[in-house]
This record gives structure tokens, sequence and C-alpha cells, in this order.
């Protein structure tokens, strides 16, 4: 079992799932990690767990290191299952001086294992404790994804463990950024970006702001999924502040779902003029791409162009579904439009419609509906549609500048 010396005494015994392939509607095709850190110092600390399957991974390399029984505190940055799923393990078997937890860890720890026994102690956010040479600062990072979220920086390694931010849900034998492809990297960065922070991008300006103000100093951050970044973090928090801010590109998405190919017409034909006014457009059909992935794209996708028919009033299960998924995540910034084709009713439109007003997009048109088979005439008029996008979208980046 291999464990990687990330700082010096302070070692990488995490647990790589190599066939996690769903992480709560998310699409992980290459896997994931689980990162647990141990520290050696006058106390010897373990920060985080790992999924409760993979227990065995963590203990046989914490045994390489040291007897568990050594361990005197366990930090707890963040309670969801996959970090301490084999919590109520460790704890058995290292008996630990302290398990330290924000306020709201405390509780979301009585919530998930009823073990008011066990030895907490809870930091406030700002507080720091010595481990001997080396000082302990948490930071509570409240809704990064969960209420109980809290950093560990370590000031004199310039070291944050940061717990579910700057992760990637990326399973390699690699421990740092520098030992794998960046582009891979970088796009499975910014998909974890997309499904599990977006909606908490507010909090995530707000952390970053008050990082910069304190004059905090970071030369490595450690996830508690993906890779290690030692070699540019400031790679990862500068696309943090990008995502965050929902600034967009010359992009434009095209999502769909057909049932006789007439709504595939017609998304052919917005995604025409879209490309016709020099704006990079992607036709994303729902039934072949996966809606984690397609999230990937919207968030930094200036235009979103829904279409879907109508069946029973109402929308495709894909079509009912992505839009269900994308609610949870709050898109903003975004110019939107609709479209569809129908039989003898066709409220899809309408519905589409009503989630992107949710959304707060900046409609470019009322939205089109064809009965049955779409005309040329229908065609033109949404080729002309996608166009009219197309240059709201280049203005509005103009206008930024």
């Amino acid at each position: 079992m291999q464990v990687y010396e990330i700082k010096k005494d302070i070692y990488w015994v995490g647990a790589v799932d190599w066939l996690v392939r769903d992480f709560h509607g998310y699409s992980t095709y290459k896997g994931t990690t689980y990162n647990a850190f141990l520290m050696f110092d006058e106390k010897t600390v373990l920060f985080d767990t790992v999924k409760h399957n993979l227990c065995s991974d963590l203990v046989h390399r914490i045994r390489t290191l040291t007897d568990p029984e050594k361990i005197d505190y366990i930090v707890v940055n963040h309670v969801e299952m996959d970090h301490s799923g084999s919590l109520p393990e460790i704890v058995d078997l290292v008996k630990p001086e302290k398990i330290i937890c924000s306020k709201m860890g405390h509780k979301n720890l009585l919530a998930h294992f009823h073990k008011p026994d066990w030895p907490y102690h809870v930091v406030e956010n700002g507080e720091t404790i010595s481990v001997g040479k080396r000082s302990i600062t948490f930071i509570e990072t409240r809704m990064l994804h969960w209420p109980d979220s809290m950093f560990s920086y370590i000031p004199e390694e310039k070291l944050l463990i940061s717990s579910d931010a700057f992760g990637q849900h990326l399973g390699t034998s690699e421990r740092f950024d520098d030992e794998v492809d960046q582009s891979e990297l970088m796009y499975q960065a910014k998909k974890y970006y997309a499904n599990i922070l977006y909606l908490y991008s507010p909090q995530v300006r707000k952390l970053l702001q008050s990082v910069a103000e304190a004059g905090i100093e970071i030369d490595m951050i450690a996830p508690d999924h993906g890779v290690i970044w030692r070699k540019d973090p400031g790679k990862i928090i500068k696309a943090y502040e990008d995502w965050s801010h929902h600034r967009g590109t010359k992009k434009a998405l095209v999502i769909y779902d057909t049932m006789w190919h007439s709504t595939e017409m017609m998304a052919k034909a917005v995604a025409d003029g879209l490309e016709s006014t020099g704006v990079s457009v992607k036709l994303l059909d729902l039934s072949v791409n996966h809606r984690s992935e397609i999230v990937t794209d919207v968030i930094d996708a200036k235009g979103i162009c829904l279409g879907c028919p109508t069946l029973n009033n109402g929308l495709l299960p894909a079509m009912a579904g992505f839009l269900m998924y994308l609610r949870g995540l709050r898109p903003a910034k975004k110019f939107g439009f609709a479209f569809g084709s129908y039989g003898w009713s066709g409220e899809a439109v309408k519905h589409m419609n009503k989630a992107m007003e949710d959304w707060k997009f900046d409609l470019v048109h009322e939205g089109i509906r064809v009965k049955y088979v779409p005309t040329h005439d229908d065609l033109k008029k949404c080729k002309e549609v996608g166009q009219l996008m197309g240059q709201k979208i280049i203005e509005s980046l103009e206008n930024q500048e």
C-alpha cells in the first residue's frame, strides 16, 4: 500500500476508488479519490477519513507509517459519508484524544453516528491550535458545500487542506497536479465545480476575497478528492474566481431531446444561426450526453437554447430531469431561448421558458413552436433566432471589456 509524503512528515494516506461511476447523479467515469492526510509532530494528526468500503485501504496505509493508536487528533473537515464513512471504525481503532470539528460539524457527526461520548473538540472560525512545531488554523467554509465544511490551514507549511473545494473526481495513481495531463485535470476540476459548487458561487467569491484580504500564503492545496495542487495552486484559485463570477465566454449550447426528429431539425437550425455569428456552439442531444457533462459546458456558456417536443402537456423525461438537475445548481447571467415541436397541445416551450425565467436568464425570443414537422420557413426562423442570440452574446461580452 503506497503512501506519499506531500510535505515533510505529512503524508497522503487516502484511498483511490477506481470503480465508482455515479456520485449522486454526477457521472464519475474516471473514478475518484478520497484523500486523507497524516501529519507527524508532537501531536500526530489525521485529517479526514474515507468512504466506508475503503476503510481497510486507509488503515493499511496508516500502519505503514505508525501504529494507529499513536494518532492523537482526528480532524473532520467535512461530515459527508465519502469522507467520514469509516470514522466509527477509525475512532475505535485510534482512540483519539480529540475529534476536531466545526460547530456544525459537531451537530452533523451526532446526527450521522449518534456517538455523544466521542471526544469532540469544537473549533471556531479562525481558531488556531498548536500541535508542536506546527499549528493548524481552522477556516469555516459553510455551504462549500455542506453546513459543516471547513478548511485546515498549516501556516508553517503554507498548506491548505481544503475539504471538498478545489477537488476533482479523478482516480489516478498520481497524487500531484504536475504529474497528470493538464487539460484532463482542468476539465475534471471544472466539472467538479459545475456539478458540486456552482450553486454556492456567492460563498466561493466571499471566501476567495477573505483569503486574499487575510494575506494567507498558500503553496500547496490538498483537496479531499483528486490530485494535490503543488506546482501552481494559483491556477485553480484563478479558475474558481472565474467560474464563481459566471462571466461566460463566446459560447452557446443547444440542448435538446426529440421524439420523431422534428425538434432535432429545429436544434440544428438554431445551431447554424449561432455558428454563423462566430459564436462557438455545441449541439447536445440529451439521449446521448450525460447531464453532468452538459452542466460542465453550461458553466462558461453565455447562451443556452433548450429544445423539446410536448409529451402529455409536459416535457419528455430527459429534458424534465435535466431541468430539475440544473434548477438545483442555479445557473446565472445567460441568454436563453426555447423551441420545440408538438402534435395537439404544445406546452413544452412554456415549461422551458418558465425554468429559464426562474433562473433570470435574458430570453432573446418568446420561443418557437412547430406543429408536427417544421417547414423551410420554420427552420429559417429558428436560424434567425440563433443569429439573434449570437449577436447578443458578442455584444454582451464586448460590453464587459
